[in-house]
């Protein structure tokens, strides 16, 4: 397989000034230009010659050059039309790639790894676009999609706030579900200067292992997701205020109470301080409290 010849800052300027690319800043576009980061990605993926790998917002290919040397297939989903001449250069030696120009939330996932990979569980890595990294990311674990691990390169407190637990500043809605669906951890803290244009902001990339089967039990996960939102939109709210005053709830400020009591939990407690055990059991006994009123 043809050995990776970008990631540097000089092979990277080369193709923009051929191509005469621009960069679309709607598409949050940064370029990696630093090796050693490239190396920290690829290493923490462990991309092997049976993977298939699912490259989200390739840009030039500087990436998807790593995960094509060892992967044996690489499908690489690109929003911005001008980056594909581009990626049909940089990526004409390596067979294994495949390019698709579209939108990554408009793409059936679960079709194309039935398709391309017999329904197998593949691995996500990526340097996804700052300003829409959270619907990615829900996008992926909410549904399901048969995954083993996700290898991202993301804003810096948002990788932070994917591993906080109760009582931080940065521990909310985000954290948990994260946690719900995989194992969080930070593989590497990576300045601005590795990008081209530089960010205004620290970056991270953070690896999540995805859970063969959820931490804890509920009834009702939709449920309980409801209740973490609710908890968290209000956050210098109590709880009990915070589920009141969620457009998705009717619940009962009585009830609220009640449950509360059962889970051993004051009622002027705040969401911040329940863990995902904890909302886990407050709805099932919100489930229990509604089947006793049928």
């Amino acid at each position: 397989m043809v050995k990776p010849y970008l990631g540097n800052s000089k092979h990277t300027i080369e193709i923009i000034k051929k191509y005469e690319f621009v960069f679309q800043k709607k598409f949050g576009q940064n370029f990696l230009i630093d090796t050693h980061v490239l190396d920290r990605i690829f290493d923490a993926a462990k991309i092997c010659e049976d993977d298939f790998v699912l490259e989200i917002g390739p840009g030039i290919g500087t990436l998807t050059q790593y995960l094509a040397s060892s992967a044996r297939k690489v499908v690489a989903v690109e929003i911005d039309g001008a980056l594909i001449p581009i990626l049909k250069d940089t990526l004409r030696d390596y067979s294994n790639v495949e390019v698709i120009h579209s939108d990554i939330l408009k793409i059936d996932l679960k079709e194309l790894i039935r398709e391309q990979n017999q329904g197998r569980a593949i691995k996500v890595v990526a340097n996804l676009p700052y300003y829409i990294t959270t619907p990615i990311l829900m996008e992926l674990l909410e549904k399901r999609i048969s995954i083993t691990s996700i290898t991202v390169m993301v804003q810096k407190e948002v990788a932070k706030r994917m591993c906080q637990g109760p009582g931080s500043k940065d521990y909310g809605a985000l954290s948990l579900a994260v946690q719900y669906y995989s194992e969080p951890s930070v593989v590497a803290n990576v300045p601005p200067n590795c990008f081209l244009p530089r960010p205004k902001v620290g970056s991270a990339v953070i690896q999540l292992k995805i859970h063969e089967k959820p931490p804890v039990d509920t009834v009702d996960v939709h449920l309980m997701f409801q209740l973490i939102r609710a908890s968290f939109n209000q956050r210098r709210k109590t709880l009990v205020n915070g589920l009141l005053n969620s457009p998705e709830l009717f619940l009962k400020k009585e009830d609220i109470h009640i449950a509360l009591e059962k889970c051993g939990l004051p009622v002027d407690i705040r969401g911040e301080k329940l863990n995902l055990s904890q909302f886990a059991k407050l709805s099932d006994i919100f489930v229990e409290q509604l089947s006793q009123k049928k």
